[in-house]
């Protein structure tokens, strides 16, 4: 297979304003297949602009998106729910399209939650929407997942166990998967490429480069740089949806 036919998505130069004021700017990135790439960078550093030009929600911007496949599933960052409606998970995973309960079984079953496929909405765990969140994205085998923030409202055990999850995702359904983070460390064991986001792409590579990068040092200090440095380990264990430590 051929280097284009593993590309996904492919970002060049690419750049969006609103108001005439860039959001982001310059941004040059591409996922491919089986790979994850993550957009870490402060509040208002264009992470989730980034995103939304990578999926061609936003059409007048500036560079070139290039897109090599259709299949693509998306997390957002915020979704807006009636908490008091009665809505089950099964109910929730086919309210825009129909799916046949296999289909539902199998997405709910990957990321750990097929017990919970009868159950409310508004009786989950944040760790528990999250990952019926990423089961809904990844019900029709997409080959791009793009995933704004999915760790949100979850404790760092779970955190750590959602990552896990994610990359599992990766693996089992060899999907590129472009990944939104607040927090480098957290993502460390799950990522094979990170670009540090500040309006416009300040340094990128892999985690442990970036984190010795000093415009990363600038952005998050010293320390967060040397936490990343100790964090930086071989998993010999993986971490339970209810964030358990369980031996490989």
């Amino acid at each position: 297979m051929g280097l284009e036919n593993k590309i996904l998505v492919k970002l060049k130069s690419a750049g969006f304003r609103l108001n005439d004021k860039w959001l982001v700017q310059g941004v040059s990135l591409q996922v491919e297949k089986g790979k994850i790439v993550t957009l870490i960078g402060p509040n208002g550093s264009g992470k989730s602009t980034t995103a939304k030009i990578a999926l061609g929600i936003y059409k007048k911007i500036d560079g070139e998106v290039e897109k090599y496949t259709n299949k693509i599933g998306y997390v957002p960052q915020k979704i807006s729910i009636d908490w008091t409606l009665p809505l089950r998970v099964k109910d929730f995973m086919s309210l825009t399209e129909n799916l046949e309960d296999k289909t539902i079984n199998e997405a709910l079953s990957l990321t750990g939650v097929i017990h919970l496929k009868d159950k409310n909405l508004g009786d989950l765990s944040g760790g528990e929407f999250q990952r019926v969140l990423l089961s809904r994205a990844i019900s029709k085998k997409p080959e791009l997942l793009v995933l704004d923030e999915p760790v949100q409202g979850v404790d760092f055990t779970g955190e750590i166990a959602l990552y896990e999850l994610i990359k599992k995702i990766s693996e089992d359904l060899n999907c590129g998967i472009l990944l939104i983070s607040h927090d480098l460390h957290t993502v460390m064991s799950a990522t094979d490429h990170v670009v540090c986001l500040n309006g416009h792409v300040c340094c990128s590579g892999s985690p442990i480069d970036v984190a010795k990068n000093r415009e990363y040092k600038a952005l998050f200090g010293e320390q967060a740089s040397q936490t990343l440095s100790i964090y930086e380990h071989k998993h010999d264990h993986i971490h339970t949806s209810e964030g358990k430590i369980k031996k490989n």
